[in-house]
């Protein structure tokens, strides 16, 4: 009953985070004045965490096709990819968290960089590195222990070839976000400024609410522990509550953002402009005898208007101005 209720929790927190990242992908790819390198560094995320979705899903489907949640009775080759799918989607989840880190601390850091240079780089790092752990892994499991669908962890030295990248990851992460902090309180602080004034320490608040999901800093709470620690909490945590992380990312980094935003309404304003436009052409564009009747209408109006009543129209106009 605990693993159905477990396995209800993190289905739907990643059938919402990948609902959002969907919406959060396709915003930002399609406004072209969205298109930076920080929100390419944003995509580069979303999709990280739309592929660890799409894994989980995958492997559920395979391993856990029975209701009684047994895995898969034969190690089947299909059984055995959609594991190394799952591990290779997780571990580039964290590299990209790890990426969108030292992004953040080289704008903070460092004045001026080459961002396209810097970027390829990332790209590296997002999803090279991961790949190459990865296949180490994927090697060694089929010569040394290919045994079953590959999805126990039990006490064997080959899962560190992952456990040994993601956690060096989150301690990169932890080091560059203790960083940061300390970066964006010497630039929020202002040069003369008494301790009555919390201003600074408010505006260093919301940015360290910004920065704890982005960077991950909650996965440090069981990386460290056994795999045998409390295993019912440690679920709960990487899976249920791991699985609502994309939600926050696409609700914090699109959603809330404020150039998305002002982009957002700018596009829906001039939609219902060319709506209002649409539906009224008649009057838009009228005839060109009426037209003519109009003009002609109005210049023998104003030839007929005498000088001293143009001259008191002029007057009141001028006091209507001030």
């Amino acid at each position: 009953m605990f693993y159905i209720s477990v396995k209800t929790g993190y289905t739907i927190g990643y059938s919402l985070s990948l609902a959002t990242l969907l919406v959060a992908t396709a915003i930002l790819s399609l406004f072209r004045k969205l298109h930076c390198t920080r929100n390419y560094i944003h995509m580069h995320l979303f999709m990280s965490f739309i592929l660890r979705a799409a894994s989980v899903f995958i492997k559920d489907a395979i391993l856990f096709n029975d209701r009684d949640l047994d895995s898969c009775s034969e190690a089947s080759v299909g059984c055995k990819a959609a594991v190394v799918l799952f591990q290779y989607c997780v571990m580039a989840n964290f590299f990209w968290l790890l990426v969108e880190g030292l992004y953040l601390h080289t704008l903070l850091a460092v004045s001026f960089f080459s961002e396209r240079k810097y970027f390829w780089g990332y790209i590296l790092i997002g999803w090279g590195v991961p790949s190459t752990f990865t296949t180490v892994w994927t090697i060694t499991k089929i010569h040394l222990e290919d045994y079953g669908c590959w999805e126990t962890i039990d006490s064997s030295l080959l899962w560190w070839i992952l456990k040994a990248p993601i956690l060096t990851s989150i301690l990169m992460n932890f080091i560059l976000f203790v960083r940061i902090i300390r970066i964006l309180v010497q630039k929020l602080r202002p040069p003369d400024v008494g301790k009555s004034d919390s201003r600074p320490y408010s505006r260093l608040t919301k940015s360290t609410l910004l920065l704890i999901p982005l960077f991950g800093v909650h996965y440090t709470m069981f990386a460290f522990f056994p795999d045998d620690f409390q295993a019912e909490v440690k679920m709960v945590f990487e899976l249920v509550v791991g699985s609502f992380q994309g939600f926050v990312v696409a609700i914090l980094y699109c959603f809330l953002n404020g150039e998305v935003q002002a982009e957002l309404r700018r596009k829906w304003r001039r939609w219902n402009l060319k709506g209002i436009l649409g539906r009224g052409p008649k009057y838009q564009h009228p005839s060109g005898g009426s037209l003519g009747a109009t003009c002609s209408t109005q210049v023998s109006m104003l030839t007929r208007v005498s000088p001293s009543a143009r001259r008191s129209s002029g007057f009141q106009a001028e006091d209507s101005l001030v």
